[in-house]
């Protein structure tokens, strides 16, 4: 068990600065989970963390050792790629039991803890069999083994599931999840899908553009995103976001659509006319009869047991809505309410929320 400690790592390659001064300490036994567009440094974080880069500035701690300058080896953590990195000429005890050899361990307590672990990810009957002769899901499985069975402190997980099948992903995320419960061991996980970053992590952190722009619980990060990067980013569709103006002090907004609505939880800092975005997702937007707004419908994607609507304001803005079921009139336009008690403010020129004062 490990608690790790990242301090102000900065990386540039070349002119090309990819990190800019992160961050993060992560308690022992706890999975965080690093979530990112592609480009956006997450991947260079983790193997800044696991001795694969090294930081241009910063420091990363386990257990309050300064391992910055440490060789992999040396730092006791164990990484899973995301090409499963299985040595192809070795069968699959060969491969898990590779590590322990390069550490002379005794022979009887490698086949112990091969054999133990195999039972674990339910793979003892493919011990003798080589890679090519495994599915995709079983050399996932292979490779987990090979990082459990060294014991390390730190489990370090590269976009592991990014290879398998969409039915595949969502069964093996759900036993990553229950292994490293189980084994207690502090891990990160590096992935682009929100899905998987939603279902695994107890925090998140969300890269953008080489910043840790949010750190926080899954849940906290939905319902109270940082900025707009991030409440775009997390949910699945993105979340609308509609230009605005303050009105009444900072009580209301006036939206480009045409109304003005009041804060459902107090007034925002600002002159009026100050420029804001109001963001709502989807699955908040309802239909309301002949009272709303009117959205000119585009398209609509049934999905069974709801229907995703894209379609235009009268401003012009282009808006999702989300809406239980096949509702009937789906065609042309409908009206829609934005209800006030689930809008997130932000600024519009920083993006960042802006809280009730």
């Amino acid at each position: 068990m490990a608690r790790l400690r990242i301090e102000n790592v900065r990386k540039s390659f070349g002119a090309t600065q990819v990190l800019h001064g992160i961050d993060l300490s992560v308690e022992d036994g706890e999975m965080i989970v690093i979530v990112g567009a592609s480009g956006c440094g997450k991947s260079t974080l983790l193997r800044i963390v696991a001795g694969l880069e090294a930081p241009t500035s910063g420091a990363v701690l386990i257990d309050g050792r300064d391992v910055t300058a440490l060789e992999p080896p040396d730092r006791d953590v164990a990484m899973v790629f995301q090409n499963y990195a299985l040595y192809p000429h070795m069968s699959v005890f060969e491969n898990m039991a590779y590590g322990l050899r390069i550490r002379r361990l005794p022979k009887e307590e490698i086949r112990r803890r091969v054999g133990e672990t195999a039972e674990l990810l339910g793979i003892s009957s493919l011990l003798d069999r080589r890679p090519r002769q495994l599915s995709g899901g079983q050399r996932q499985r292979v490779a987990m083994g090979r990082a459990i069975v060294r014991e390390p402190k730190l489990f370090l997980f590269d976009e592991p599931l990014s290879n398998l099948d969409a039915k595949l992903r969502v069964q093996m995320r759900a036993e990553i999840r229950r292994l490293q419960k189980r084994l207690g061991v502090t891990s990160l996980f590096v992935t682009h899908d929100q899905t998987e970053a939603m279902t695994l992590g107890d925090r998140l952190v969300v890269m953008h553009q080489g910043h840790a722009a949010q750190v926080a619980t899954p849940m906290e990060v939905w319902s109270r995103p940082a900025d707009t990067y991030v409440g775009g980013f997390i949910g699945s569709p993105a979340m609308n976001l509609l230009e605005a103006r303050l009105a009444e002090g900072g009580a209301a907004a006036a939206l480009k659509a045409g109304p003005v609505l009041r804060f459902a939880d107090g007034p925002r800092p600002g002159p009026a006319g100050r420029p804001i975005l109001i963001g709502i997702r989807p699955e908040h937007v309802r239909r309301d009869g002949m009272a709303g707004l009117e959205l000119a419908l585009d398209l609509a994607e049934p999905l069974g047991s709801e229907t995703v609507l894209h379609g235009r304001l009268p401003g012009g803005e282009a808006l999702t809505a989300k809406l239980a079921g096949f509702p009937q009139g789906t065609s042309g336009s409908i009206r829609i309410a934005l209800p006030p008690e689930e809008w997130h403010v932000f600024d519009a020129e920083t993006g960042r929320r802006l809280d009730p004062l």
